[in-house]
């Protein structure tokens, strides 16, 4: 097993507005998770021109979430984030020790009388990730009869990655997930929704990880693909496994370990949008991203 690796992020986003803001209101996923496997030990997150008014608590799903207003008039917006984190590796597992898809199903599924499930939540639909007919179809190959959870989402993260092309800016977020499925190019939020829809439609739970990839990548290694941007990836509930869940990411084809950081989960990008917010005014506007996750 390979050491924990410290990793430092900056964040920066910026809006230019054609007109002044008169009021805004915003929320913000960009303080990274904790859990056993991932420690922050710095986070600090700026705004300019300065709040109003900020406050910052956990939400439904566990992530922290910071909400500001500005009622000031103001033509820019600025928020920087920075975080130094912990990242441990991946405990060793055998695919083949989780339970079959088809007793997770059975699990997952409501039983009146039976002890509640709380992964069942991430079985159902949600706003970005439809159920579809043609979902479970592009699943079902790689679920055979008795197939180990984790051996079949690890052989849909394969096929995903042979079959899909990752295309930059090729989509927008809401490029509807039966045209992925048909012109095969997106970009990772795409990917993720595309797997987390399939397993969803065989009853199985799967939530959507937003997050950060390394930079650059150590010797010898290529380049991850969305590394210069904020990323996203897939959790699945395979209990059998060190934490319950498999962090799985379909554009690089990998299981997750030291080189994500996660910010946060939900069922979908829109649960977890790393800044969203309303405004009154501000015309035509432009935004710029810059995010950079290098080694401490």
């Amino acid at each position: 097993m390979t050491a924990p690796v410290l990793l430092q992020i900056e964040h920066e986003t910026r809006y230019h507005y054609g007109a002044p803001v008169e009021l805004a209101h915003h929320v913000a996923f960009l303080r990274p998770l904790e859990d056993a496997r991932q420690q922050v030990e710095s986070s600090e997150i700026s705004v300019e021109p300065a709040p109003s008014h900020q406050a910052s608590g956990a939400d439904v799903f566990g992530n922290h979430r910071l909400f500001f207003s500005a009622t000031s008039a103001h033509q820019s917006l600025c928020v920087r984030a920075a975080s130094r984190v912990r990242v441990s590796p991946m405990p060793a597992f055998d695919p083949a020790d989780t339970p079959s898809w088809e007793t997770m199903v059975d699990r997952l599924r409501y039983h009146a009388g039976a002890r509640f499930e709380p992964a069942a939540e991430f079985c159902a639909p949600s706003p970005y990730v439809p159920r579809l007919a043609a979902l479970r179809d592009y699943a079902l190959p790689s679920f055979a009869p008795d197939t180990p959870v984790a051996v079949g989402a690890l052989d849909l993260m394969h096929r995903i990655r042979r079959e899909f092309r990752y295309e930059t800016a090729s989509t927008a977020i809401d490029t509807p997930l039966q045209q992925v499925l048909a012109e095969r190019h997106g970009v990772c939020q795409d990917f993720a929704h595309l797997m987390i829809g399939a397993l969803r439609t065989l009853g199985l739970a799967a939530r959507y990880v937003s997050g950060y990839l390394l930079t650059t990548p150590p010797e010898g290694m290529a380049p991850l693909q969305g590394a210069d941007a904020s990323h996203a990836w897939v959790s699945v509930y395979c209990p059998g496994i060190n934490g319950q869940w498999l962090d799985l990411d379909p554009t690089n084809d990998l299981v997750v370990s030291t080189e994500h950081v996660r910010l946060a989960y939900g069922r979908d990008y829109g649960d977890v949008t790393p800044l969203r917010g309303v405004i009154r005014g501000g015309g035509r506007h432009t935004l710029e991203v810059r995010v950079s996750t290098t080694r401490a």
